[in-house]
């Protein structure tokens, strides 16, 4: 009798449809699901890989994110979440088509308003090191994309003016953050209530987070961040190994159980049933 394989799962989210249109390329055979109370999902096989991959448009918000994420993990069961997308910068040598990826995510509303100004009360995820450390392996081997790793900042805020009270703000308690988005922080909050779900941000940089967004999202900066944010989560996908090896062995290290003979090997799976076989030697 032989145990069924699942295909192991990477649900991957955007807000905008440019965003999910430049994911999708990747997906050449999809499958559309829907969720019983709505939310649309395709699947499909992503080449080169042992992953399935199930991606979604959930629109704009880190709310909207937290509860939409937190539908579609109890769903779907993903050993990994990624958010894919565009984002703002915030420094001078991070540029239009460049990839950050999240080394932590800040939510930069938290706070407490008193009689002597506003508390900063700051909140922050990490990235899962795994998917970070494939992130930092695929992207020796992207030329064509400057990638790099610092805190992502997420607010309900489209940040269009460096000089604003919030760009201040960002700048005196989030100083180290390298872009600003508006979904991340949720989609991270919700993998990480789920338990042991992997999950990071992949941002492409589409504007300087100044008063000329506009004339760079114009000028179709939004479509090349976005393709190239893609391209990044793509590669890191084609390094990083299921945990339990997926359609085949990881090759990154040792898997336990091996062997030849009489033996029973679910590579770190479970199986309910009744077993029969045969223990040998000192075992």
């Amino acid at each position: 009798m032989s145990v069924p394989e699942t295909q192991p799962t990477v649900l991957v989210l955007t807000a905008l449809p440019l965003e999910y249109a430049a994911v999708r390329a990747y997906v050449p055979e999809r499958e559309e699901r829907v969720h019983p109370k709505g939310t649309r999902v395709e699947t499909g096989r992503l080449p080169d890989s042992a992953w399935q991959l199930a991606i979604s448009e959930l629109g704009v918000g880190a709310d909207r994110a937290a509860a939409l994420t937190t539908q579609l993990i109890e769903w779907l069961h993903p050993e990994a979440v990624l958010f894919v997308g565009v984002a703002g910068s915030l420094k001078d040598d991070i540029e239009i088509g460049d990839v950050v990826v999240g080394t932590q995510v800040y939510e930069i509303h938290g706070g407490k308003q008193a009689h002597d100004g506003f508390k900063v009360r700051p909140r922050a995820l990490p990235g899962s090191h795994a998917l970070e450390q494939a992130a930092r392996s695929a992207a020796r081997d992207l030329p064509e994309v400057r990638v790099h790793f610092a805190p992502i900042a997420t607010g309900d805020v489209v940040l269009a003016d460096s000089r604003s009270d919030i760009a201040r703000h960002i700048e005196k308690h989030y100083n180290d953050a390298g872009a600003i988005e508006m979904e991340g922080s949720g989609a991270a909050q919700a993998a990480h209530l789920s338990g042991q779900v992997d999950a990071l941000v992949v941002r492409g940089v589409s504007d300087r987070a100044d008063r000329n967004k506009r004339r760079a999202d114009a000028g179709g900066s939004q479509q090349r961040a976005a393709a190239h944010a893609a391209t990044v989560a793509v590669a890191m996908l084609r390094k990083h190994e299921p945990r339990h090896g997926g359609s085949g062995d990881s090759e990154e290290g040792p898997q336990g159980g091996q062997g030849g003979g009489d033996h029973i090997d679910f590579r770190g799976g479970t199986y309910y049933g009744t077993v029969i076989g045969k223990q040998v030697g000192d075992r």
